[in-house]
C-alpha cells in the first residue's frame, strides 16, 4: 500500500503521535498529502489553492525542530487546509468564496485560527472551496465550480464550509478548517459525514476589523472539521483562547480532551425532530430518530420536546437571509471605494439569489435591524428557556438529502420538502437558528441512507462546550462511524 493510502485516514491525533515518537517525518507526512491531493482532488474539487511550496518548506523547518529536541506544538507537522473565505495567509490567495474579480485577490495578514494553527505546529496545504461569501448551505460559485461530497461525486459537499468537510471525508486532511454564520461547518459535516463544531461565541475568537462587533447577528464563528470527536478537542485546544481583539472572547478555559472521556450519565436531553417548524425528509428523520436511541444507552435520560418558536420556518430563514445580507452589502461597498465595483461591473461574479437579497438589503434601515434582532431574541428565549430544563438539545442537522450539483455555478438546496415551500439557499438547514443563540452546537454523523451520509446535531447550554464534547464522544463510542470512510476511500476518481 502507498504510504498516502496508508495514512490518508489516520486521525490527527495519531499523525501527531508518530511524529512525535519520530516513526514520522513531517516532510514524509506532507509529501504523502500532496500526492493525494494531486491524484485525488481533480474529481472532488475541495482545494481551490494549493499551497504546497510552502507546506513543504514548513515541513523542513517541522522536521529540524522535531530533531532539535524543541518543545513541540500539539498539531506540530500535522497538516490541515484552510477555506477560501474569511480564511487568511500572507501571500495566499482569496477569492471570498469565487468571486471572479477577485481571483488574484492577495492578503498581507493572517485570520485567526490560520495564525492558531500554525503556532500548533499544524501546516496548511492550501485553501478549500466555498459559495460566493457563504451565501448559502451548498459549496458552489461562479469561479470554482461545486464541490462534492465524497461519498457520491456528483451530489454536493455542503456548505459554506464544503470544500473543508470533503478535504476530511476523503482523507485529503485529518482536519480543517470551517466558519459559521448559519451553520456553514455543521451543514457540510452532514453531508460528508464528518464531525464538525461551533464553539460558543467567544470561545474561539472572532476578529473583525474594521468593525469589531461584526461577528453578532446572527453569530459568525471559526471552527474544525473532523473524522473523529478527539480531533475536534485537539483542534479545539489550539483555537480556543482570549484575544482582546474580540469584544466577546471568553477568558475561562475549557479541558475540551477530558470532556471525550466524560460520562453522560444522568443527562438531561431534549430531542426535537423538527424545532417546531421544519419539513424534513422522512429517510432523516427515521435516521435521528434510531441514532437518538444511542444516548439513552448511555444512561441520559431523552425526553421529545417542543421548543417553544412561534415564527414560520419562511420568517426565521427570511430573517437570517435579511440580517447576513447586510453585511455583505458592507463588504462590496468597501471593494467600490477601493476602486472595484463587483456588484454592478461584475454582477455575473454573483448568485441570482444573492443579487436578490442585495437590493433588498440596500432598503433595511436601522430601525428595521433593531426589529429583527427583536425577532432573534424570540429565537434565542426558545433555545435557551428549553436548556433551562435541559442539559441538550438534539435534532436533526439538516431536513434534507445531498442535492445533486449543478453546472451554472449556483447550486442550491430543495425549493421545498414534503410539499412545503422553503428558501433553497438556507431554509433546509436547522443549524442556523443557533447563530441567532451563540450557543456551542455540533454535527456528528447519524448513519447512513442509501450510501449518502446523514447528520445529527447536538446543542449545548451557552458556553458548556465541555457538554457537547461529552456527548458526541459517548455517541461516537456507541455508533463509530469510521468504517463508513470506506466508500468515499472507494469511489471513482473520474
Amino acid at each position: 500500500m502507498a504510504l498516502a493510502d496508508e495514512l490518508a485516514y489516520m486521525s490527527a491525533a495519531e499523525l501527531a503521535l508518530l511524529i512525535r515518537r519520530r516513526r514520522l517525518s513531517p516532510v514524509e507526512l506532507i509529501d504523502a498529502c500532496i500526492s493525494r491531493i494531486e491524484q485525488r482532488n481533480p474529481s472532488l474539487n475541495a482545494f481551490v489553492f494549493l499551497g504546497f511550496d510552502d507546506a513543504r518548506q514548513r515541513a523542513q523547518a517541522a522536521t529540524q525542530t522535531l530533531l532539535s529536541g524543541a518543545e513541540l506544538g500539539p498539531l506540530h507537522g500535522v497538516p490541515t487546509a484552510m477555506k477560501d473565505l474569511f480564511g487568511f495567509k500572507p501571500g495566499w490567495k482569496n477569492t471570498f468564496g469565487g468571486i471572479r474579480a477577485l481571483k488574484d485577490h492577495v492578503v498581507d495578514t493572517y485570520s485567526i485560527c490560520a495564525e492558531r494553527m500554525e503556532r500548533g505546529g499544524a501546516i496548511l496545504l492550501g485553501k478549500t472551496n466555498s459559495p460566493v461569501l457563504g451565501f448559502c448551505g451548498c459549496t458552489d460559485n461562479p469561479l470554482f465550480g461545486p464541490t462534492s461530497t465524497p461519498f457520491q461525486l456528483g451530489k454536493n459537499s455542503g456548505g459554506s464550509s464544503g470544500g473543508s468537510a470533503a478535504a476530511v471525508a476523503d482523507g485529503l486532511v485529518p482536519f480543517a478548517h470551517g466558519t459559521d454564520g448559519g451553520g456553514s461547518i455543521r451543514i457540510p459535516a452532514a453531508w460528508c459525514g464528518v464531525f464538525g463544531y461551533k464553539a460558543s461565541v467567544g470561545r474561539v475568537p472572532y476578529v473583525s476589523r474594521p468593525d469589531a462587533f461584526g461577528g453578532n447577528g446572527p453569530y459568525r464563528f471559526e471552527g474544525p472539521l473532523t473524522r473523529t470527536v478527539e480531533d475536534a478537542a485537539l483542534a479545539m485546544s489550539v483555537l480556543a483562547g482570549d484575544d482582546w481583539r474580540d469584544p466577546a472572547a471568553l477568558t475561562d478555559t475549557v479541558d475540551f480532551l477530558g470532556a471525550t472521556r466524560r460520562s453522560i450519565r444522568g443527562m438531561k436531553i431534549a430531542f426535537t425532530p423538527d424545532w417546531d417548524i421544519f419539513p424534513v425528509e422522512a429517510q432523516v428523520a427515521e435516521a435521528v430518530a434510531t441514532a437518538v436511541q444511542a444516548f439513552t444507552e448511555a444512561g441520559a435520560h431523552v425526553a421529545q420536546v417542543k421548543i417553544g418558536l412561534t415564527r414560520t420556518q419562511q420568517e426565521l430563514s427570511d430573517l437570517w437571509c435579511r440580517m447576513a445580507i447586510v453585511r455583505s452589502n458592507i463588504f462590496f461597498a468597501d471593494w467600490q471605494a477601493r476602486g472595484l465595483d463587483i456588484r454592478n461591473d461584475h454582477a455575473d461574479d454573483l448568485p441570482p439569489g444573492m443579487q436578490h437579497w442585495l437590493k433588498i438589503g440596500d432598503t433595511i434601515s436601522a430601525t428595521d435591524r433593531m426589529r429583527d434582532q427583536a425577532i432573534q431574541t424570540e429565537v434565542y428565549d426558545a433555545i435557551n428557556g428549553t436548556l433551562q430544563k435541559y442539559d441538550l438539545i438534539i435534532s436533526p442537522t439538516l431536513a434534507c438529502m445531498p442535492v445533486a450539483n449543478r453546472s451554472d455555478g449556483n447550486t442550491v438546496g430543495p425549493a421545498q420538502i414534503n410539499g412545503e415551500p422553503i428558501d433553497e439557499r438556507i431554509g433546509w438547514c436547522m443549524t442556523y437558528l443557533i447563530n441567532y443563540a451563540g450557543n456551542p452546537s455540533a454535527a456528528i454523523p447519524a448513519g447512513l441512507v442509501d450510501g449518502l451520509p446523514v447528520g445529527m446535531q447536538i446543542t449545548g447550554r451557552r458556553n458548556a462546550d465541555a457538554d457537547v464534547f461529552a456527548a458526541a464522544a459517548a455517541f461516537e463510542r456507541l455508533r463509530p462511524w469510521h468504517d463508513s470512510y470506506r466508500i468515499p476511500a472507494g469511489r471513482a476518481l473520474d
